[in-house]
């Protein structure tokens, strides 16, 4: 089996090789790059199963590089940074970011995040190693009302449109979709979804919700499909 592989964008060295090390001693290729412009043409033109992100870069920051990116990538990707604000969490989530880690971290907890993100992708996506592309297959379907979730191919249409999600927004909305009428807290999503204990907090939950609110509740006076109970949590409605 081949070898997974994960491009490191950070420009400060000595995280970089650190990050490096730890990863290569578990198994996993890595690629370094510092500047995020030629991170970019690298992220694009070659094949990566995940991708560490940190913030602030020369030549492109971190957020515009993920930008770009999310437009043809759909691999996990963490995002790094010194910065702690929650504002800068939230962007980095809204953006496609699949996790967001604040400097100092450990390098064990960095490479338990790695796997966890990446047996979850591959467990619920059926890629194949080093391809981030899906496989072809005969796709089962949630179908309510004018939105239609195609499970192994990981398609969602609402009114016969494509509507181009995230890994995570895809398998929260799928999640939410086969549990109707239920209601979840934000807790229990982040363990049922992310599925890593202690490695997210709930500000990821509500992005997601909100990213994936904007793409198929556009139109406030058409049917709600997830509601917010005030206190409690999140409902799927049928």
């Amino acid at each position: 089996m081949s070898k997974r592989k994960v491009l490191i964008v950070e420009d400060d060295q000595a995280i970089a090789e650190l990050e490096r090390d730890f990863l290569e001693v578990h198994g996993y290729e890595v690629t370094l790059r510092a500047d995020g412009r030629k991170a970019l043409e690298e992220a694009l033109e070659e094949e990566y199963d995940l991708i560490i992100l940190d913030v602030m870069l020369p030549g492109m920051d971190g957020f515009d590089l993920l930008r770009r990116i999310r437009e043809t990538k759909f691999i996990p990707v963490l995002m790094v940074s010194a910065r702690k604000e929650d504002i800068d969490k939230i962007r980095g989530l809204g953006l496609g970011a699949d996790d967001y880690v604040t400097k100092p971290f450990s390098p064990t907890e960095l490479v338990a995040r790695v796997k966890a993100h990446l047996e979850r992708y591959d467990r619920l996506t059926g890629v194949a190693a080093g391809t981030g592309h899906l496989h072809a297959q005969k796709s089962r379907e949630l179908n309510i009302r004018e939105l239609t979730i195609q499970i192994d191919a990981r398609r969602v249409t609402l009114r016969g449109a494509e509507v181009t999600m995230t890994a995570k927004e895809f398998d929260l909305l799928l999640f939410l979709a086969e549990n109707p009428d239920r209601v979840y807290s934000k807790e229990a999503l982040l363990d049922r979804v992310w599925g890593i204990d202690n490695y997210g907090d709930t500000a990821t939950v509500t992005v997601h919700v909100g990213k994936i609110r904007d793409k198929i509740q556009k139109d406030p006076s058409g049917h709600q499909f997830i509601e917010t109970v005030w206190g409690a949590g999140y409902r799927f409605k049928v």
